[in-house]
């Protein structure tokens, strides 16, 4: 999972099979603790440059995509361009899965960083972390359920699903609600609802719109769940 959805340098033996299901399965169960590891780490940055006020806010916003590589950001520019093209009669899976890059896609990829970035560095400057962190793993858990619940027009994300049964998926939600509650207090429980509703609505949105579920829409719907669970959570506690 960590070599996988973040830039942490994990390393396997040739002989390892990364592609079993039980492999994969095991991936999604942890998914979560991306999000807790990469927005950990921004916290850290931040903490360690505190003296620098709101450039080291600004600097531990930035790190935080840049732990997971931009990986779902980069969906958002792909997403963007599809839905374009559906209102121009074009095949939107042919243009998601063109690695070129159209007008729409950059601008609505460069609003959304500046939206996040812009949040994260709010969320900090007002010691906010907990919700920052909370944010990250809940989103996650977000795209468990969708794992879990939707059929994908993508081989990859198939494979995920085969090895990722109710008893991984419902063990992986005990376990980071747990650690949901530690880091956020009973709060937790309604950023976790807000994260599964929210994640489910631009999900099943999106999908109707392209007429598929890929992996760029479950890239653009973290996105858009953890930029509106920053925003609802500062407007509700701040």
């Amino acid at each position: 999972m960590l070599g996988y959805f973040t830039l942490l340098p994990v390393r396997f033996k040739t002989s390892d099979v990364l592609s079993h299901p039980k492999v994969m399965g095991a991936m999604l169960f942890w998914l979560p603790l991306a999000g807790l590891v990469s927005a950990g780490g921004s916290v850290l940055v931040y903490l360690l440059l505190g003296k620098l006020g709101w450039l080291a806010a600004v600097i531990a916003a930035l790190v935080y995509p840049m732990l997971y590589g931009f990986l779902h950001t980069e969906a958002v520019a792909d997403v963007a361009d599809a839905l374009y093209a559906v209102h121009s009669g074009k095949d939107a899976y042919s243009v998601i899965k063109d690695p070129t890059v159209g007008a729409m896609g950059v601008l609505w990829t460069v609003a959304v960083v500046l939206l996040k970035t812009v949040l994260i560095v709010y969320l900090l400057m007002h010691g906010m972390w907990a919700l920052f962190v909370a944010a990250a793993v809940s989103s996650r858990m977000g795209l468990e359920m969708l794992f879990f619940t939707q059929t994908f027009r993508s081989s990859f994300i198939q494979t995920l699903q085969q090895g990722f049964d109710g008893r991984l998926f419902w063990s992986s939600m005990a376990l980071f609600l747990l650690v949901g509650l530690a880091v956020a207090g009973e709060n937790f429980f309604l950023i976790v609802a807000l994260a599964m509703g929210i994640s489910y609505l631009v999900a099943t949105r999106i999908g109707k719109a392209l007429g598929f579920l890929n992996g760029d829409v479950l890239g653009t719907t973290l996105e858009a769940t953890e930029t509106l669970l920053m925003l609802t959570g500062a407007l509700l506690w701040l």
